[in-house]
């Protein structure tokens, strides 16, 4: 994303309430509803109790022939136009500020995407109904304060109530003041009222100092801290370059402590949930703060606590996945972006918009710097930094002062392998786990095998509803579609032709049967989505590497997200080949961050770390460059490679999917578009397409695209916009579904 590209890329994102008209003195509003609408609705309000309107309130109103809730946006023009009522105001108070709203608004506009469906993305799934964040209250009364004066209260527990309810001038939550037979006298008597308040947002403050000192920086590190520092508390991007074990976290802990002792908040995003455990358990040791946790793997109120703790300033810290890019801030002071390159940070279903992007703008819009560390930085980033619209810091040394880890191919061509293991690979492992170090083996293929094969007709295992085989997990015994999750039972023989079945391909659950039988007492661990399911797995894992206890770990992409492995002394690549000759454009680039990150596990101690990569073209230029260069000149050559090809981050791209029962219905909408667009832009706008997707069937429905490259973004908007305008004026039949990908990271 280009800082300094225009912020008004569709409907005025900053649209403030209007100067003149006061909030209260409104009677007509603009909400939004969830649904297919790129605009709101307007509605009059003529109540004359309970709360009243404020953008960023919910509110319960008529739509069609039921009612909905809606969140309100600002007050609309008093025009003479016929309007539905608001039929009831759901909160006292926002839910969601002027900030928040406006970034949400130009979230909705920049990714095309209906308003309604973003605002209530950003609200947590209990809030986007009628729940009410309203808790019964008591408040104290003259005769209660008389009582407690003359010590008529002779219970305690009644004098500890009125005692706290007239040391404050705020009705005081019902839970607060003991048991409820206690409370209810209280009221009885007339010495306290009852009454219904806000709920408060409070969250805990840990009583105890950190328990872990924060240890020296090295010059590097300090280096980088001071430059942030130096750089004030406005608006500007941090690039953080920094090499596996570098200490890129010890330089976030050090800005984090800054902004909290300042009394501002700071908003820290991780690609993954995996991630969150870790940096929640180490910076709660360091801090002595309760982070507050934002992602998906919680349950409603424990998300809904935290982000009302958030929201109110409560909670100083929090650390989130993707979704925490929209928290409302109270006390922003400072956002922080770990594993920046990370696809994981790009939503792929629904609103698909990317989270480090996103924080980019919010950061400007509140006027803080923010910091976009990672080892292998996206070419995207790396472009920017080299621009000068982001400030780059580098940390090119390990903090503990370990070497990094050599790295060498094993050519496989010819070779006798084991489960996909080579004879020099064997012989590695065995030396490593000798010598007492720990062994990790990187394989981004989960299951058993990735089909069945029947050698005698030719027949595979494949999805009824996918062009995709199906993967055999034999630990469940079933053959599962990783893509629309079709399920089958191992069938005993051919249903062609009744002849034995054989496994073809490998997968991480082989590898890890293959490696303890063959490596018996040491331990295992495999780390995969499959084998992590379930509260408290990915933990323990982890745990069990820490300790010792599994001196083998197989795994999948999982490995390489940020996990601190010092044990490992050996990272072998089973199979290279898989990235390398990926077809998307980014697959060179892809491939160069996993096997960096991978290996940057490798040798993080004592030990010294050693990599091996096995492939079938030792000779791949990207391959040869790796390790033969660093991070950054592999990436400026694939910078030159994608201005010649015009390809993003050069040029500016968008994506139009379409998907049907029937190839033809799919295919003729995006010929239709893609006709529509050549003809209004001709030469400005490139028009691939449409072509099949990667996965050209999925889940019963066939999967076309149509990709758009402009050399100036608002070309490429401008365009989107006639395609929201256009097909939302005319009516799409054959249960056709259409959306737009502003950014894509993924063509398949």
């Amino acid at each position: 994303m280009d800082l300094d590209a225009p912020d008004n890329l569709h409907s005025n994102p900053d649209a403030p309430v209007r100067p003149d008209t006061p909030v209260g003195a409104a009677t007509a509003w603009t909400a939004v509803v969830p649904g297919p609408f790129f605009g709101g609705f307007t509605y009059h309000f003529d109540l004359d109790t309970g709360p009243v309107p404020a953008p960023g309130v919910r509110v319960r109103v008529p739509f069609g022939q039921s009612e909905r809730v809606a969140l309100v946006l600002e007050p609309a023009p008093n025009d003479e136009q016929e309007t539905r009522p608001i039929l009831e105001v759901l909160d006292a108070a926002p839910l969601l500020d002027a900030e928040t709203l406006a970034c949400l608004r130009w979230a909705a506009a920049y990714y095309h995407h209906p308003l309604g469906d973003v605002v209530f993305a950003a609200l947590p799934k209990v809030l986007r109904g009628e729940r009410r964040l309203e808790v019964e209250a008591l408040a104290s009364t003259p005769a209660g304060r008389e009582a407690l004066s003359e010590g008529a209260a002779r219970g305690e527990r009644q004098r500890e109530a009125l005692e706290a309810l007239a040391a404050s001038k705020q009705p005081v939550p019902a839970a607060k003041l003991g048991p409820a037979a206690v409370r209810r006298r209280l009221v009885e008597k007339g010495w306290a009222e009852s009454t219904r308040i806000t709920a408060p947002a409070d969250w805990p403050v840990p009583a105890e100092p950190g328990s872990e000192a924060a240890p020296a920086l090295n010059h590097q590190q300090q280096d980088a801290v001071e430059a942030v520092v130096s750089g004030g508390d406005g608006f500007q991007a941090w690039l953080l370059h920094g090499v596996t074990g570098s200490g890129k976290t010890e330089v976030y802990l050090a800005l984090i402590e800054r902004e909290l002792a300042a009394g501002r908040q700071v908003l820290v995003v991780v690609p993954e949930i995996s991630l969150t455990p870790q940096l929640i358990d180490r910076f709660a040791r360091r801090l002595a703060v309760q982070p507050a946790v934002l992602h998906s793997g919680l349950a409603d109120g424990e998300r809904l606590t935290a982000w009302r703790a958030v929201a109110a300033g409560t909670a100083g810290l929090v650390i989130g996945t993707r979704s925490a890019a929209f928290v409302p801030l109270a006390r922003p002071g400072l956002i922080v972006v770990d594993e920046e390159h990370d696809a994981a940070l790009k939503q792929q279903e629904g609103f698909l918009y990317h989270a480090r992007d996103v924080l980019v703008w919010r950061a400007r819009q509140l006027a803080i710097p923010i910091l976009l560390g990672s080892a292998t930085p996206s070419l995207e980033s790396l472009r920017h930094a080299w621009a000068g619209h982001y400030r780059h810091l580098r940390l090119s040394e390990r903090a503990t002062g370990a070497r990094m880890p050599a790295i060498h191919c094993l050519d496989v061509r010819g070779q006798t392998m084991e489960a996909g293991l080579s004879p020099a690979l064997l012989r590695a492992i065995e030396r490593h786990l000798l010598d007492g170090g720990q062994v990790m083996l990187y394989l981004n293929r989960r299951g058993y095998a990735p089909s069945l094969l029947c050698h005698a007709c030719g027949y595979v295992a494949g999805c009824p509803h996918c062009d995709a085989f199906l993967t055999w997990h034999r630990q469940i015994g079933r053959l599962r579609c990783h893509h629309c999750g079709f399920e089958q039972g191992v069938p005993a023989e051919c249903p062609a032709c009744q002849a034995p079945l054989s496994v073809r391909g490998l997968g991480t659950e082989q590898l890890e049967d293959v490696l303890a039988a063959r490596f018996p007492g040491f331990g295992i661990v495999r780390l995969d989505r499959d084998a992590t399911v379930g509260k408290g797995v990915m933990a323990e894992s982890l745990a069990r590497i820490a300790r010792g206890e599994a001196r083998l770990v197989v795994g999948t992409q999982m490995l390489v997200k940020g996990h601190d492995f010092p044990g490992v002394t050996l990272v072998g690549v089973v199979n290279a080949d898989q990235a390398l000759f990926a077809s998307d454009f980014r697959g060179p680039e892809r491939f160069a961050q996993s096997l960096l990150q991978v290996a940057g596990r490798a040798g993080r101690a004592e030990r010294p770390g050693e990599v091996l990569v096995q492939t079938h073209d030792p000779d791949h230029p990207v391959l040869r460059r790796l390790l033969a260069e660093d991070y950054e000149a592999v990436m400026a050559g694939q910078l030159t490679e994608r201005e010649q090809a015009e390809l993003p981050p050069t040029r500016f791209a968008g994506l139009i999917r379409a998907d049907a029962p029937q190839a033809d219905t799919a295919r003729a909408f995006l010929a239709k578009v893609a006709e529509e667009l050549r003809e209004s832009f001709g030469e400005e706008l490139s028009v691939w397409g449409p072509v099949p997707a990667p996965l050209a069937r999925r889940a019963g429905r066939y999967r076309f695209q149509l990709l758009l490259l402009a050399r100036v973004r608002s070309t490429l908007h401008r365009a989107l916009w006639q395609v929201d305008d256009s097909v939302g004026s005319r009516r799409l039949g054959g249960r056709l579904r259409w959306s737009i990908d502003v950014d894509p990271i993924d063509l398949a």
